[in-house]
């Protein structure tokens, strides 16, 4: 929302300012303006000079906007995981080879913590439920609706949650949200129309899959009083809806950190 503040205006009765009584010395306005231009160019000589520090600051990533540098950390992001992840297989590994300092029940008391953690593949029958923004030129397709608002045409955060917590309340033994496993800590952040999950962001459309029981998995979607209102808008104003059986499919483990990092006051 943009703020406008309506500048003063003379009235008719505002005093004009007397003109200067002469003088005898002429005042010549060009000498000063010449020496302001000057003064003004030796300023952006001086203010270059500090902000390049001998580099290039024409180059184009000084022209980067906000949006690529935000894809570009994104990927970035992408590829620590999965360095991450290889690192963590190779420790694994070894641990296994050398025994690791624990015994057989206490390694398969490991494994099943780390499926229930999401840390491990999973593999089963899976539903796709895939999002997306409505046409930029739609229109209510039902009379007695309103004309759209741009906020009716696109996917919200709280679009994003309705469907991730109707398919745990249907039973769902791991989800996946475009490319990356659900854990206990995963927040499903909307800034805009993008999405931020676990430090890398996405675009519509927005894809989240689910392991369990498919009917289950489609009857939870349907009795969400909150998937329920989206269908409003997808009836009327042409929000994407799908919903998908995959057949047996595999999720990914969570590859990220799962150290939990709290504020701690200042001492």
């Amino acid at each position: 929302m943009s703020n406008t503040a309506d500048s003063p205006e003379k009235g008719p009765g505002t005093p004009q300012t007397e003109s200067p009584s002469p003088r005898t010395g002429r005042f010549r306005p060009g000498r000063v303006l010449t020496a302001g231009v000057f003064a003004l160019a030796g300023l952006l000589f001086i203010t270059s000079f500090n902000t390049a520090r001998g580099t290039n600051i024409r180059t184009d990533s000084s022209l980067l906007k906000l949006s690529d540098l935000i894809q570009d950390r994104s990927h970035k992001n992408a590829r620590l995981d999965a360095s991450d992840a290889a690192l963590r297989d190779q420790v694994e590994a070894l641990a296994k080879r050398t025994g690791g300092g624990i015994s057989k029940a206490d390694e398969a008391r490991l494994t099943a913590l780390e499926g229930n953690a999401g840390t491990q593949k999973l593999t089963g029958r899976a539903v796709t439920v895939t999002l997306n923004d409505a046409p930029p030129n739609a229109t209510a397709k039902l009379p007695g609706y309103p004309e759209p608002q741009p906020d009716y045409l696109v996917i919200h955060q709280q679009d994003l949650q309705a469907v991730v917590n109707a398919l745990w309340q249907g039973g769902a033994q791991g989800i996946k949200v475009m490319d990356q496993r659900l854990i206990a800590t995963s927040a499903v952040r909307c800034v805009g129309n993008t999405l931020i999950l676990q430090g890398r962001v996405y675009s519509p459309p927005y894809k989240i899959t689910a392991i369990g029981d498919p009917d289950k998995l489609q009857q939870a979607l349907a009795a969400s009083p909150a998937i329920q209102n989206y269908m409003v808008y997808v009836n009327v104003y042409g929000l994407g809806w799908k919903v998908t059986d995959d057949g047996t499919v595999t999720l990914p483990g969570y590859s990220g950190t799962v150290d939990l990092h709290y504020a701690k006051p200042v001492e």
